[in-house]
C-alpha cells in the first residue's frame, strides 16, 4: 500500500465518504456543502486529488474507497511510530502507557497480540 498523508480537511472529507460509501457524487457535494461549507468545485477538486492518490474512486458518479478507513489509520499509526520513535514499538508503548497502569484485561490483550504477531 502506498504511503498517504492527508491534510486535516482531506481527512474530514475522507471520513464523510467512508461513513456513507458508496455515495453518489451529487449527494457528496450536498454533504460537503452542509458539513464543510464547501462549494461544488471544491468538493470535486479534493475528490479528484484523493482519487489520483488511489484512496477513492469515482465511477459513474458513485464514490467509493479503494482503501478502508482502518487501512488508512493503520498506515498512519505505523508512520507515527517510525517518525517519532525510530520505528521502535516498545519505545512507543512505554511512552503511551507512561505513568498509568494497565488493567489485567489490557495486559492480557497485549500479550495475546504479541503472541499472534511475533516471528517464529
Amino acid at each position: 500500500m502506498k504511503s498517504y498523508k492527508l491534510t486535516e480537511s482531506e481527512e474530514k472529507f475522507a471520513e464523510l465518504i467512508w461513513h456513507d460509501e458508496p455515495i453518489g457524487s451529487g449527494d457528496l457535494v450536498k454533504i460537503c456543502e452542509k458539513e464543510m461549507h464547501w462549494k461544488k468545485s471544491t468538493t470535486y477538486t479534493v475528490l479528484k486529488k484523493l482519487c489520483e492518490k488511489g484512496i477513492f474512486q469515482n465511477e459513474n458518479a458513485v464514490v467509493s474507497s479503494l482503501i478502508t478507513k482502518d487501512e488508512y489509520y493503520a498506515k498512519q499509526s505505523v508512520r507515527f511510530v517510525e517518525d517519532t520513535f525510530g520505528g521502535s514499538l516498545p519505545k512507543f508503548l512505554a511512552a503511551f502507557i507512561g505513568a498509568k497502569k494497565l488493567s489485567k484485561h489490557q495486559a492480557e490483550e497485549l500479550k495475546k497480540l504479541i503472541d499472534e504477531h511475533k516471528e517464529v
